[in-house]
Parts: C-alpha cells; structure tokens; sequence
C-alpha cells in the first residue's frame, strides 16, 4: 500500500468500515471473512448482553445474553458491505432461530449488528431480497439490532481455525464453511 505525501495511515484507517455478525460459532466466519479480499482483520468476540467482559464459559451457558460474533473491518473501496452480507448469509443458515447446526441458544442466533442507519437500510433490503426470491425455503429469520459494546473473545479464539485446522469441529464444521467460500467466492478469496 502506497500513501500519497499528507495522507498518513490514520486517513487510511479512517476509510475502513466496520460490521459486526453473528452466526453460530465465530470460529466459522473469522475463518471465512480471514480470506475474503478487502477485509483488514476479523476479531471475534462477543456483543448484545448484559454482562461487562463476558468469559467465553458464561457466554456459553446462555445467561448472559450476548452472541458469539466477529466484527469485520473493511476497506470498502475494494469490497461493499453488500458483499459482506452476501458472503454471510452464504455461510450460514439465516432461517434457524437460535440454531446453527448442533449449536443451540441465543448465543449462537443470526444477528446482524448494524453500526449506521445506512447499514440497517442494506441490510434490511438484503433479507428482503432474499425472502421475496424463495432463497431458503423457510423465511430469514437474521435479527436487525443496533451495535452496541463489543469485547474481544479470550486470545485463544483468535484465528482459532487458522492455528487449529486438525482439530476435528475445524476439520468437520468450520473446514466445509471455509471451502463453500473458496467455491462460491473464488473472485472475493485474497491473493
């Protein structure tokens, strides 16, 4: 990346977006949206409880309220936050309500944590896209919610794929999602 004189990296930085999404484990779409062009990093991580600095443990029994998620930085002059949608609701199943394979509970729900109105509006008009054209046979059932305070998932979460790719829920769960992406995608996956 070249920068032009008077234009620092903070102008860069300033240029990223961000988006954060649930569906099911995080592990699955850290590993996809990791490889997608355009995306500067994937944290994951946990938002939409009521407990301050939730532990992966407390976030698992289900008593806390939040969803496991990652949060997506992208540069959107060379990926839309359309795309992203796309890629997400590719990679998951958005009709199951609190459900994500053998993943059960809120914590594991379609959730779409919109950080601008903007970002509400195209996300709204993609479920409503994907609804009117029968994509799924049962209706998109991804909740639409304000973001509100994201807390980094312990250290051991991040690029879990990535540093565990043998392990067999990577190999039998996250490994299929990461290869739909590689297939569907292979335009998007980064050089």
């Amino acid at each position: 990346m070249e920068l032009s004189a008077g234009k620092g990296i903070e102008s860069f930085m300033d240029n990223l977006q961000s988006v954060v999404l649930g569906g099911g484990c995080f592990w699955c779409l850290e590993a996809v949206f990791d490889r997608m062009q355009g995306v500067t990093s994937v944290e994951s991580g946990y938002m939409g409880g009521h407990v301050d600095n939730p532990t992966y443990r407390q976030v698992c029994n289900g008593d806390t309220g939040h969803v496991e998620v990652v949060r997506v930085r992208f540069d959107p002059g060379k990926v839309s936050y359309r795309e992203i949608l796309d890629v997400f609701f590719s990679i998951h199943d958005p009709t199951t309500l609190n459900r994500q394979g053998n993943d059960m509970g809120t914590q594991y729900r379609s959730v779409i944590f919109y950080a601008s109105e903007d970002q509400h509006r195209e996300a709204k008009q993609t479920i409503d896209e994907l609804n009117a054209s029968r994509a799924w046979p049962d209706p998109v059932v991804t909740s639409l919610e304000p973001a509100g305070k994201f807390f980094v998932a312990e250290d051991y979460h991040q690029e879990y794929f990535a540093n565990n790719a043998s392990q067999p829920y990577c190999q039998f769960v996250v490994a299929p999602k990461v290869k739909k992406f590689q297939q569907k995608f292979a335009e998007k996956m980064k050089a």
